[in-house]
């Protein structure tokens, strides 16, 4: 799986609209704490809001490389847009994959196209690192499942249209975890006001109050007490989608911070001259391609593993985070006190890079599970 003449003419296709479309509003929408929406219709026209759905259903059905290279180039625009885009393809994904025939037609060609948007319900206030211990229940009366609980961190929560949720049928039953499909618009569904956040704003995150919400039995998209199998197997590949964003943020950085060098002149030469400079710039660049590079491993392992690829996806998504922290803080250095006003851009990129160690599943649980990996 190498980058094809077709895979680089999307990355071409996606980089330029990240770089005349998202960048130009990026700071505008952080500030506001506003999502672009015209972006969102844009990545829409360019089939990307179909990155997981198969092409019977009107999808793009990109393979693991394909889908790294695109969230790199629209996280190179705005993370914050990479991110929505992210969980909309986590949801169309388990649709895709655990979803029956009748559920696929009625969701999947409408959020190929866009909306509704999709979003992913498993964290919780009391159970972030550990699902198992969730207590949201859906508890079965007859032909419908009645939910009762709270989820929170949920990206896209006020933008969805479609909720994957994670819930319990037993309460007491650690292992009775399940994946169901819940509408926007069912009734006892409360979702929270937007956080307010240290970066990411233009990023709606919100929690979700259920309240006696009924769905249908039919709503259920695995056998009671699969959820949890099923939600780690969609977070790898979600985990290689945060891997490919922290490279995109992190390419932005090193980029403004190259042009900077060569534009701010101190002592009569432009900061590019001064060797301590020069050997930031080295290893921010290194960094970053080390860590591009063990993201198309981990999305090429994903493809050849038919799916699988846990150890290679953590050590991509730990090491790329690490290396969007790094770089970022390295270009507001290099930009002084300009780096550190809103003015400009790298301000907002350090700020935005932090979430990457920390969102679905942080630096410390991915080398929780590398370590496993190895050992076992």
């Amino acid at each position: 799986m190498e980058e094809s003449d077709e895979r680089a003419a999307i990355r071409d296709t996606v980089r330029e609209f990240a770089a005349e479309e998202i960048r130009p509003v990026a700071r505008e929408a952080d500030e506001t704490q506003s999502f672009p929406e015209d972006i969102w219709d844009g990545l829409a026209d360019l089939d990307l809001t179909g990155l997981t759905v198969p092409e019977e259903y009107g999808g793009y059905d990109a393979d693991p490389l394909t889908a790294a290279i695109v969230n790199e180039e629209v996280a190179y625009g705005a993370l914050a847009v990479a991110t929505a885009l992210s969980v909309h393809s986590l949801a169309t994904s388990c649709i895709a994959e655990f979803g029956s025939d009748e559920q696929r037609e009625r969701w999947l060609p409408e959020m190929a196209e866009g909306r509704p948007v999709g979003a992913f319900a498993l964290s919780e206030p009391h159970a972030g690192s550990n699902p198992a211990e969730m207590s949201t229940v859906a508890r079965r009366e007859g032909d419908e499942y009645v939910i009762n609980g709270e989820k929170q961190w949920i990206t896209n929560g006020q933008r969805a249209g479609v909720y994957i949720l994670f819930a319990k049928t037993d309460r007491d039953d650690p292992d009775s975890v399940t994946q169901f499909l819940v509408p926007g618009d069912v009734d006892s569904l409360t979702v929270g006001e937007k956080e307010d956040k240290l970066g990411l704003r233009a990023s709606d995150t919100t929690s979700l109050t259920f309240d006696d919400v009924r769905v249908p039995a039919e709503n259920r998209l695995t056998e009671e007490g699969q959820g949890l199998s099923a939600a780690f197997h969609i977070l790898t590949g979600g985990r290689i989608a945060i891997a490919a964003q922290s490279v995109g943020l992190a390419q932005a950085a090193l980029d403004e911070a190259l042009a900077y060098s060569q534009e701010r002149e101190q002592f009569g030469d432009p900061i590019a001259e001064i060797q301590s400079i020069r050997h930031k710039l080295a290893e921010m660049a290194t960094r970053t391609k080390a860590a591009r590079l063990l993201t198309r491993h981990a999305a090429r392992a994903r493809h050849e593993t038919d799916g699988t690829g846990a150890l290679e996806a953590s050590m991509a998504k730990y090491f790329a985070s690490e290396t969007a922290m790094f770089v970022t803080n390295e270009a507001v250095q290099i930009h002084g006190g300009y780096g550190y006003v809103t003015e400009g851009e790298v301000e907002r990129l350090y700020r935005d890079a932090k979430i990457t160690e920390i969102y679905e599943g942080t630096t410390e649980i991915q080398k929780t599970v590398i370590a496993r990996e190895l050992l076992e």
